[in-house]
């Protein structure tokens, strides 16, 4: 097909419409089908009127949250699941941001995200470099404050991500002095860090809450695991170690990953120590494994679909690549039946 003079395409970008800013005054009034409407005082547009707008070249809508489309799918997905027993937990994609004013628009988004979302019961995960933590960790931690009021008054939980080793340290700082504020605040460890046994060992006196993950950033070999025999060993000897006090009380862990067999490992220990199963809980990536999420649901497992949306997918997902390229390999292993 002939293509259109750029002269033309640039009048048709100027003469389309422009979209709506979404505030917290903005509800979700409606689900059905494959449409949900989101009503503002101005008015009523759906979800693929947004997308349309998004699709006409308004570069304004790519980052300020005001305008995020995604939002609304990821509210519809986490309805959806939740009919179904999966719970949801929303994360808004980005990283290393190079202004605090970015950072204080992630701060709004995800305030509005947690008002907007409190029939859902979802929760929040965000990176400490998505608020401000490269360029000033007072800045950083007062955004965290506020995001964990911000889920206190939701209801809901916030987590916070771990990200590459040089920012290991710095992130546990952040989640123990807010987690000296906040009960409903948890944090990411990486099951391939050498380090992590140890950082599970100084947490558990304050009660926390881990999301244990396998790691996916490149790291050497003198402080991680690389190969995925000792990572899957390591992953399961840490639930060794954390099973027991989540059966006290004391911890609240959730298994994030799509090895349904260590999965099934870690469960066999947990059922030795009398444990429950909704007290067992799982999380996987929206669109991995659903049909196990499913299961596990069914049997009363307690399961979350991790939502990853916004317009940063580009990027993150390049840079996840070119950090790690078994990252892709380990996507399409998962999209296959």
């Amino acid at each position: 097909l002939a293509q259109a003079p750029k002269a033309d395409a640039q009048k048709k970008e100027a003469a389309a419409p422009k979209p709506k800013a979404m505030t917290a005054a903005g509800v979700v009034s409606a689900v059905s089908g494959n449409s949900l409407t989101v009503r503002e005082k101005t008015g009523d547009a759906t979800f693929t009127e947004y997308r349309a707008r998004l699709l006409h070249g308004h570069k304004e809508a790519l980052f300020n949250p005001a305008y995020s489309l995604a939002r609304w799918d990821a509210l519809k997905a986490a309805t959806d699941f939740k009919t179904r027993g999966v719970g949801a937990l929303f994360t808004l994609l980005g990283e290393n941001v190079t202004d605090l004013a970015d950072a204080n628009r992630v701060v709004e988004h995800y305030e509005e995200v947690l008002a907007a979302s409190a029939g859902v019961e979802a929760e929040v995960s965000v990176k400490p470099t998505q608020l401000g933590l490269d360029i000033d960790p007072d800045a950083a931690y007062a955004n965290l404050l506020r995001l964990a009021r911000a889920a206190s008054n939701a209801r809901s939980f916030l987590w916070i991500d771990m990200e590459g080793s040089a920012y290991t340290e710095r992130t546990l700082d952040l989640y123990k002095a807010l987690r000296s504020e906040h009960a409903n605040v948890g944090v990411a460890l990486q099951a391939y860090l050498h380090r992590t046994v140890s950082d599970v060992a100084t947490l558990l006196p304050l009660k926390p809450a881990i999301r244990l993950v396998k790691g996916a950033y490149a790291e050497p070999p003198e402080i991680a695991f690389l190969r995925k025999r000792e990572v899957d060993e390591n992953y399961l000897a840490l639930c060794a170690f954390m099973l027991p006090e989540v059966k006290r009380r004391n911890l609240r862990l959730v298994l994030a990953t799509h090895d349904t067999v260590l999965i099934a490992k870690a469960w066999r220990f947990a059922q030795s120590l009398g444990m429950e199963r909704a007290h067992f809980e799982v999380a996987m990536l929206y669109g991995i494994r659903t049909d196990e999420q499913l299961r596990l649901a069914r049997e009363g497992y307690g399961v979350r679909c991790l939502i990853a949306y916004g317009d940063a997918w580009y990027a993150w997902y390049l840079r996840r690549l070119a950090e790690r390229p078994a990252n892709m390999w380990f996507v399409a292993r998962q999209l296959l039946p």
